[in-house]
């Protein structure tokens, strides 16, 4: 009896030891288990921190990559104007190379026909004379006078036209006077009365001054 009695209680305390065993092991479990709250919570935070600064940044990329080409546009504007202005200016100076060529070469060429013309004038006042005077021989006559209006017209061809003078007021820039007479009835002063020679002009050119008698 004393024995068994003594071995009962052996046996039976091993149920204490686990009974106390387990909530302890509860306790430290519990606590292990219930930690990652804070950490998802943490994460979260850091994740919602993230965010603004991703925003942040790419709103100010898309702000930096709109000044940039607003940059650029207004550099292309720039360049366009300046190229503009450049062709308008080759263009304006072309222009007025081109009138000042066409102006020479006009010039040269009237200089050229003035020339040709004097050397035929003092031909065609004499075919003028010889047309004027008293002439028996009707052919010759009429063969003067045929030469005398190939050579008019052969002038307005050139564009040379005769300076109409007589009657009119004297002009110094187109004719020269070598005489002066009495006025007549119904002249008037510094008028016209006869021409000796011919004027001729091409354009504003004179070719030759008409030379005059002008009334007194």
């Amino acid at each position: 009896m004393s024995e068994e009695t003594k071995k009962a209680p052996e046996a039976e305390t091993p149920a204490p030891e686990q009974e106390a065993q387990q909530p302890a092991g509860q306790q430290e479990t519990a606590p292990e288990a219930a930690a990652p709250a804070p950490e998802e919570t943490a994460s979260e935070a850091g994740s919602s921190k993230e965010e603004p600064k991703k925003k942040d940044g790419w709103f100010n990329k898309k702000n930096r990559d709109a000044e940039a080409l607003k940059a650029k546009a207004e550099a292309a504007e720039k360049a366009a104007a300046q190229a503009k202005d450049q062709l308008l200016r080759v263009a304006a100076e072309y222009d007025n190379y081109r009138k000042r060529s066409t102006r020479e070469a006009d010039q040269k060429f009237n200089d050229g026909i003035s020339y040709a013309v004097n050397q035929i004038i003092p031909i065609l006042d004499t075919l003028e004379m010889a047309a004027n005077a008293p002439c028996s021989d009707e052919n010759f006559k009429k063969g003067v006078t045929m030469t005398l209006d190939k050579a008019a017209k052969a002038f307005q061809t050139l564009r040379v036209e005769e300076i109409e003078v007589l009657g009119k007021p004297f002009d110094p820039n187109l004719m020269n006077a070598v005489q002066q007479v009495p006025a007549q009835e119904g002249q008037e002063s510094g008028t016209v009365v006869t021409v000796y020679q011919k004027g001729y002009k091409l354009g504003d050119k004179i070719v030759r001054h008409a030379t005059v008698v002008v009334a007194e």
